[in-house]
């Protein structure tokens, strides 16, 4: 934002001679003295902005600069909003030898968070002995793959990074 400030410039600011000026109700004035376009702001108890210097005679619009200012700033965090895909990554972590009800509750919540449209993170981590069922972790994650086909599909397939083992989930 400060960048913007920087290269507008306002009221006694603009050195130009003759501005084309539009007034507070977007109404064309046309081109008319600097002078007299300040004139016309103050009156108005309103700043005289430039709002395309590289115009021949260059625009200047009449407006509230602070509030000007402060539009610009919400459009630019909106559009850092958007930038970001408006998902999250939401993660659930499993282990090989969870239980059937307990596995059930897991899925709910990855249901849940794909309904939300997040992306699920499902991850198995293997402790000591539990790296002999990889296996078995393996058939965890195709089954929750299996299990939320309607809701979502898998982005990343299932793959194993030392004791982790981990897949990703979108929706659809």
């Amino acid at each position: 934002m400060k960048r913007i400030a920087k290269r507008i410039n306002i009221n006694r600011r603009i050195r130009a001679r003759e501005v084309r000026l539009i007034d507070a109700e977007s109404n064309q004035v046309g081109v008319v003295p600097l002078k007299d376009a300040l004139e016309m702001a103050e009156a108005a108890g309103l700043d005289l902005v430039e709002v395309a210097p590289q115009a021949s005679p260059p625009v200047c619009r009449i407006m509230d600069y602070g509030k000007f200012k402060y539009q610009q700033s919400k459009k630019l965090q909106e559009a850092k909003k958007r930038q970001s895909g408006g998902y999250q990554v939401k993660e659930i972590k499993v282990r090989p030898m969870t239980g059937e009800h307990d596995l059930r509750v897991k899925l709910r919540n990855i249901t849940r968070f794909l309904e939300k449209r997040d992306k699920v993170k499902v991850s198995i981590m293997f402790r000591g002995r539990e790296m002999a069922y990889a296996e078995q972790g393996s058939a965890i994650l195709k089954r929750i793959a299996e299990e939320i086909s309607d809701l979502g599909n898998v982005e990343q397939e299932p793959r194993r990074e030392g004791r982790h083992m981990f897949m990703v989930l979108a929706p659809k």
